[in-house]
């Protein structure tokens, strides 16, 4: 049992040959083990390109997979595309070849088939278009940067597509507070640029990143990869601006940590995927920039040894933990087959990442070091390597953030997001193996473990309707009998809106439900999406 420290790099990413200079073991014998990978090789998700491959086949019309019928919205005319030229000169779209990227999902599983793109910059604009759009009953699918996973982001027919790519502006920044202030258009990873030059960061971190908008993740209250650490948008979001169905701006953008004035409609938007309003501006506090942090990847020898290494970490890392993943052998076979990465560490049934960010760097270093020869000497883990320079920590990450590309390189994904008990969080992907033998090339288990958060996913060569019979309502239902969430983070677009009741009653939907037909009578704001439709 070893734990490597990573002093420096090679040139390739995760491909150089292990060397060894210093481990630390049950024994403390000295030896010493190092990776490499620079940073230019890995952009979170630039990787996002591969669902858009030269000569892949065409994904099929999201009507023609699933069973849903059109609902009588207009379609749109020369009159309507002369309209919104008018509110946006120059920034309609309607040529073939840029709609055909906006009408599929990043993971090519659904496909709409709009005939008009519009691009906004200000909430004036927007409010314009959706005016006219409810007025002339034609339906808007908002769009942010695509990156979703349950289908909510693309059309479903020929919705109008609102997209905010052009609203990307910063619009304060108070840097005692830590209060941001932007449009919705904001790509992630460059406003943590922008913060992180002024000394804080964001409080969510997703592997999807360099493309995902702040807007959109505020609409599908994402949760990431600092959850543990910093908790749910619902708590760093202080304001909003949101634009309703029929144009009216809600100017709720406030930037204050307390107000206790009347109901706090932010909560309405945020997690609503874009069925209520579309978000254009968001008001959210950014912690402090830690001035130290480390990461440890870890080999275990089963998922009992991640749980209860989990549980020492949480007792003795306490307030510096900020995150806890873990990943299953598959997950790691399909990042070194398709991305050619290579395990850091001695090959293990599982592997788990520990964070730890906070103010002291020698502290938490010898913190987390502690920790990690506890867990050696008992036996909980098998091997491990420790980071503590930002870069290399980037690269550690990385065995985990691409753990989506390398699934969709494998075939089709039928995925899954679960929020379980922690204790049961693996059982169901071992019940899968069993139930779906060979008709699954892969069933694999990864996530957030600190937030009891599965991400299922099984690949097969292409799309089968008895594999998705096999799974489906089978793992929701297996879901709900451990009072689960059928959608612990990605929420439920086209894809989920039917397993809503798995994890909601009858009252809550409905209450849902009319909450929807009082902000959107129409209902021309994401059809077909988050609820499921009325009898």
């Amino acid at each position: 049992m070893v734990l490597h420290l990573v002093p420096r790099w090679s040139a390739s990413l995760f491909r150089a040959s292990p060397r060894w200079k210093k481990t630390y073991s049950q024994r403390a014998s000295a030896q010493l083990k190092w990776l490499g990978c620079p940073r230019s090789v890995y952009s979170p998700l630039a990787c996002r390109a591969y669902s858009k491959v030269s000569g892949s086949p065409e994904v099929m019309l999201t009507p023609e997979r699933y069973p849903v019928q059109r609902l009588p919205f207009s379609t749109v005319s020369e009159e309507d595309l002369a309209a919104f030229e008018c509110i946006i000169p120059g920034r309609v779209i309607t040529d073939p070849e840029q709609l055909q990227t906006c009408n599929v999902d990043w993971l090519r599983t659904v496909r709409g088939c709009s005939k008009v793109l519009l691009r906004p910059q200000t909430s004036e604009e927007v409010s314009q278009i959706l005016r006219h759009c409810y007025k002339r009953n034609l339906a808007v699918n908002p769009q942010g940067g695509n990156t979703g996973m349950v289908g909510g982001s693309v059309p479903v027919f020929d919705e109008v597509i609102l997209s905010t790519a052009l609203m990307n502006q910063v619009i304060s920044f108070h840097d005692v507070s830590g209060i941001l202030v932007c449009q919705a258009g904001c790509v992630l990873e460059e406003l943590s640029r922008y913060v992180q030059e002024r000394d804080f960061i964001m409080p969510l971190d997703l592997g999807a990143k360099g493309s995902c908008h702040i807007g959109g993740n505020v609409a599908t209250n994402a949760g990431g990869l600092r959850f543990l650490r910093y908790g749910s948008l619902r708590g760093t979001v202080l304001g909003l601006e949101v634009v309703l169905a029929d144009g009216t701006i809600l100017n709720c953008l406030t930037s204050l940590r307390k107000d206790n004035t009347g109901y706090d409609l932010k909560q309405m938007f945020i997690g609503s995927e874009g069925t209520l309003g579309v978000i254009t501006a968001v008001s959210i506090v950014c912690p402090p920039r830690p001035k130290a942090v480390n990461v440890a990847f870890l080999g275990c020898p089963g998922f009992t040894e991640v749980l209860q290494t989990f549980r020492t970490c949480k007792g003795q890392l306490g307030e510096i933990l900020s995150a806890f993943e873990f990943m299953d052998a598959e997950c790691m076979q399909l990042v070194g087959q398709h991305l050619h990465l290579t395990n850091p560490v001695q090959e293990s049934p599982f592997y788990v990442l520990v964070e730890t960010s906070g103010s002291s760097a020698g502290h938490d270093a010898e913190k987390l070091t502690n920790v990690l020869e506890q867990v050696l000497n008992s036996g909980l883990v098998i091997d491990g390597t420790m980071a503590t320079d930002q870069r290399k920590v980037q690269m550690l990450w990385a065995l985990r953030e691409r753990i989506t590309e390398a699934l969709s390189r494998d075939g089709y994904v039928f995925k899954y997001d679960l929020s379980l008990p922690v204790e049961r969080l693996y059982d169901l992907v071992i019940d899968l193996r069993t139930r779906l033998g060979p008709r699954a090339k892969h069933v694999v288990g990864y996530g957030h473990l600190g937030d009891g958060n599965l991400h299922l996913n099984v690949t097969a060569e292409a799309f089968s309707q008895e594999l998705l019979g096999a799974l489906e309502p089978y793992v929701y239902a297996w879901t709900a009998e451990q009072r689960g969430s059928v959608s612990a983070e990605h929420g439920l677009g086209f894809k989920k809106k039917n397993v809503l009741g798995y994890s909601k009653p009858p009252v809550a939907v409905k209450l849902m439900q009319q909450l929807k037909a009082m902000l959107d009578p129409k209902g021309i704001l994401n059809p077909y999406k988050t609820l499921p439709a009325r009898a």
